[in-house]
């Protein structure tokens, strides 16, 4: 019975709607409670699956085309010159109309692909085996992903830093696989996560700094990577961690 009221306030703190100080006592549970963590984890895939399958019936655009096509005007108009003021006005705020919708689609885009990596996040920390390799040693973690990603990267050494290599595994975005890197800073997880550019999609590369569900989001690319930081620590927390990483790419 003492973990219900923790339990109503899961979905809240999935979707990021819990104020910081609500979020971060919740985070805290989950890391000492094994059953509220089970429970979150599961809301987490339940939220991933219906997002899948949302997506499924998305219209092609060859349906799009038809639908135009089949609504177009049949006969040819007749423009007089007194139209063709009017017809350049609507043309111009078609243009500008499409370039708000273009932009705000991406940053829709944007905002999906950061709560899903907020997800994988949170599901890491609700795990009960968040690595699939356990080790402090850079070393060790690197050679590991060999043959498993598509890629390979460096990492930091972290001799004199506030920051510990806790493990790592593979993570999948668009169906691409990744990795994803666990850190240990003081008694917060912080997940990293390494992409293609391609699994990031329309990720807009200005995206450095910005924040999903409860969790602030530091991101760059390199290389053909995207990198991704995730963490509910301090921004001067997660700026040191990505310059570390940074420093060794």
């Amino acid at each position: 019975m003492g973990c219900q009221s923790w339990i109503a306030k899961l979905d809240a703190y999935l979707d990021g709607e819990l104020q910081p100080a609500d979020a971060h006592a919740v985070s805290e549970h989950l890391r000492e409670c094994a059953a509220c963590a089970a429970e979150s984890l599961s809301r987490v895939q339940m939220k991933r699956a219906v997002q899948i399958a949302g997506q499924k019936y998305i219209p092609d655009e060859a349906f799009r085309a038809r639908v135009q096509s089949s609504i177009a005007p049949r006969r040819r108009l007749a423009w007089g010159r007194l139209w063709i003021p009017a017809f350049a006005s609507l043309a111009l705020l078609l243009i500008v109309g499409g370039s708000y919708l273009s932009l705000l689609n991406q940053r829709r885009s944007s905002q999906q692909l950061l709560s899903e990596l907020a997800d994988l996040h949170v599901a890491t920390l609700a795990s009960s085996n968040p690595v699939d390799v356990v080790s402090t040693d850079r070393h060790t973690v690197k050679p590991w992903f060999e043959g498993k990603i598509p890629f390979t990267f460096n990492l930091p050494e972290l001799q004199n830093t506030p920051f510990t290599l806790v493990g790592g595994r593979v993570a999948y975005l668009s169906q691409s696989p990744g990795a994803e890197l666990i850190f240990r800073v003081r008694q917060h997880q912080l997940s990293v996560f390494i992409f293609q550019e391609r699994a990031a999609g329309d990720f807009a590369a200005g995206n450095s700094d910005q924040s999903a569900q409860s969790f602030t989001v530091r991101s760059w690319s390199h290389k053909g990577l995207r990198y991704f930081v995730v963490g509910d620590v301090a921004a001067a927390d997660l700026d040191k961690l990505s310059d570390l990483l940074k420093a060794a790419q």
